[in-house]
């Protein structure tokens, strides 16, 4: 019997948010401890392999666990935990850890966006994050009913993209990258995972701050951008003569 779930986190680490709203999603009780990776204390890396979060720190009959990787995490939430976000179906569940690594592989693409350095590699990250999303509107419409990955039953593949959308709703604020234009599917499966609960209580109610923080620190051309954006609305707005 597992008495305590602990995850250890970061404010704004997506797969760590995916491990969050599984737990939510399955109603399970758990404790959050948020670290600054740029500042790791002595007892995290003492038990964190790789030195990254999330960490799930299992403990039970008085003994604790430490698991990490966050696909490892979910499955062993699957595993453990009751109202499964996997499909039953073998055959369904392999499709569903497919699409779970193409999320990551687009959290990946992600960071390539925001951290390129100069404005030709900015667009052309633009177009590759579109392209892979392009790949995500054509899985979507296979037969696809529901608001959801799997159609009416909210899935780990939902729980791993609703971090991902999430940092759209920061470039949207900071310009029209267009890179989800033209995809009425994946533009309405995002306005459902923003609607969720669990999706949106995976972050602290300062994250939106806190990411427009890291991105204009970031040094890439996405951050001339907000610079540059931030400093047109400062100005004062002309008198009239």
């Amino acid at each position: 019997m597992t008495d305590k779930l602990v995850i250890v986190s970061h404010h704004l680490c997506p797969y760590v948010q995916r491990a969050a709203i599984s737990l939510r999603e399955k109603g399970v009780p758990f404790e959050q401890i948020t670290i600054d990776l740029a500042n790791k204390p002595a007892w995290f890396k003492a038990i964190s392999p790789l030195g990254k979060v999330p960490l799930l720190r299992v403990q039970q009959n008085g003994e604790e666990t430490v698991i990490f990787e966050s696909a490892v995490i979910l499955e062993f939430l699957e595993e453990t935990q009751a109202s499964p976000l996997h499909p039953a179906d073998p055959l369904a569940r392999a499709r569903h850890r497919a699409w779970i690594e193409f999320g990551s592989a687009i959290i990946n693409a992600i960071g390539r966006f925001y951290s390129a350095p100069t404005e030709a590699a900015f667009l052309a990250e633009s177009e590759g994050l579109s392209a892979m999303f392009d790949r995500l509107e054509a899985e979507l419409a296979a037969g696809r009913t529901g608001p959801w990955f799997a159609g009416e039953s909210f899935s780990l593949v939902d729980a791993v993209y609703g971090p991902i959308f999430r940092y759209f709703d920061a470039f949207d604020r900071i310009g029209d990258f267009s890179i989800l234009s033209g995809k009425p599917l994946v533009e309405a499966w995002r306005k459902g995972l923003h609607e969720r609960k669990s999706v949106n209580d995976a972050v602290t109610p300062d994250y939106p701050r806190r990411l427009h923080a890291f991105l204009q620190a970031k040094g890439s051309h996405l951050s001339k951008i907000i610079r540059r954006n931030d400093a047109a609305t400062a100005l004062p707005w002309p008198r009239s003569a």
